[in-house]
């Protein structure tokens, strides 16, 4: 199998099981497992706290040893069997412990595929192409889950879904799917680079990597606790779950046509210009989330999700990968998730769900909306442009 055709089915299943797995899991946890807005923002807190001790430690061991293909297939297929003890768990103790134990692995997958699959292109221009599959599978899983779910139980008094829990076992075959095309994936060149020791610490001592971790925190902060409460808000408005599967169609609509082409992208606007529209597409979404009761309203601002993913989730990548030594980009990477899918999700979950139980379930997206319209004005003048920072990054790479 060659090795790029290996890279987009990898993208290819293991989004399939995201899309399983996160655009029920909050529905799962308030409606199923019982949890109030509180406790359910704890819980999806657990997943980036433990990220930011696992991400990095995995990333860094990828750079020491250049076995960045055989760590990518052990976490994920240890991510396969996480996603199925999780659906084993029963009350709010039990369910923080295994969203923990499931974050080891999983919080580490996709820094590590986004350091082999740069490094197994050697230029970020042909990324967009196959992390596009990534993108495909999400939309194939979150159209169909619904359906598929209704065959294997029927919808519950008050719409409510109580065969969800469903959802575990299939996300847990579709990772276990992608580990085993790791097999296959690209091993040598620059997959296999070693950086030396401690040199991590050149990343966190150049001002472009820090200013873009700080970014990428703010808007995580802002943007990533109200999608995790996005399908609260959806039931809030009378949707059921084929309302939600429909909301999530239509964010990924533009979504591939954006990603696939987020080397043009990159090539035409800039890194920089990516983030701040994809921040800024993500603070007129929310906002208009918050602002409306129109079910049509909320169903057209979702299309601005491709937007965001292409902007704030790959042109912070992208940003790196512009700026950092080869031989650090599973390090970098790992960095970039920590703060902005770590700390800025803790942060982001747990205050959306506190603004979900004292506010109202608009409350979070209210504030995370406005936040980010903020943070978009300011990425320009925060973010020196990446080929002033490039001379600098190499010279230090090479003393």
């Amino acid at each position: 199998m060659p090795g790029v055709f290996a890279l987009a089915l990898f993208w290819f299943l293991y989004f399939c099981a995201l899309g399983v797995f996160y655009p029920y899991l909050t529905l799962y946890l308030h409606e199923n497992a019982g949890l109030d807005g509180t406790q359910v923002g704890i819980v999806l807190a657990v997943l980036p706290l433990v990220g930011i001790v696992a991400q990095p430690l995995w990333g860094n061991l990828a750079d020491r040893t250049g076995a960045r293909r055989g760590i990518l297939i052990v976490v994920t297929a240890c991510a396969a069997a996480g996603y199925a003890v999780l659906g084993q768990a029963h009350g709010f103790g039990a369910l923080v412990a295994a969203t923990a134990l499931l974050a080891v692995f999983a919080s580490a997958v996709v820094p590590l595929a986004l350091s082999v699959t740069f490094a197994a292109l050697r230029s970020a221009h042909g990324f967009g192409r196959i992390r596009v599959w990534g993108t495909i599978g999400y939309l194939v899983t979150v159209a169909v889950f619904p359906w598929f779910l209704h065959r294997v139980a029927p919808v519950g008094h008050g719409a409510n879904e109580p065969g969800l829990a469903v959802m575990f076992p299939v996300t847990a075959v579709l990772a276990g799917a992608a580990a085993l095309i790791g097999a296959w994936l690209p091993r040598g060149g620059a997959v296999a680079l070693r950086a030396a020791r401690g040199r991590w610490r050149a990343l966190l001592a150049e001002p472009a990597v820090v200013r873009l971790l700080l970014v990428s925190l703010a808007g995580h902060l802002f943007l990533q606790g109200p999608q995790g409460m996005f399908a609260i808000l959806i039931r809030a408005h009378g949707g059921d779950i084929g309302t939600i599967g429909r909301m999530w169609v239509m964010m990924l609509l533009l979504e591939i046509p954006l990603v696939s082409l987020s080397g043009a992208g990159l090539t035409r606007l800039g890194a920089r210009a990516l983030l701040t529209i994809g921040v800024l597409a993500g603070g007129v979404r929310w906002t208009a989330c918050a602002l409306t009761d129109h079910v049509g309203v909320i169903y057209a601002v979702q299309l601005l999700h491709g937007v965001v993913v292409a902007g704030l989730l790959l042109g912070g990548p992208l940003y790196l990968e512009l700026v950092v030594p080869p031989n650090l980009r599973s390090t970098a990477q790992s960095l970039l998730g920590m703060l902005g899918v770590g700390v800025g999700g803790i942060v982001s979950n747990v205050a959306a769900g506190w603004l979900l139980e004292h506010a109202g379930p608009d409350a979070p997206f209210l504030a995370g909306g406005l936040g980010a319209l903020v943070l978009g004005c300011a990425v320009a003048f925060i973010l020196p442009a990446p080929a002033q920072a490039k001379p600098q990054m190499n010279t230090d790479d090479h003393r």
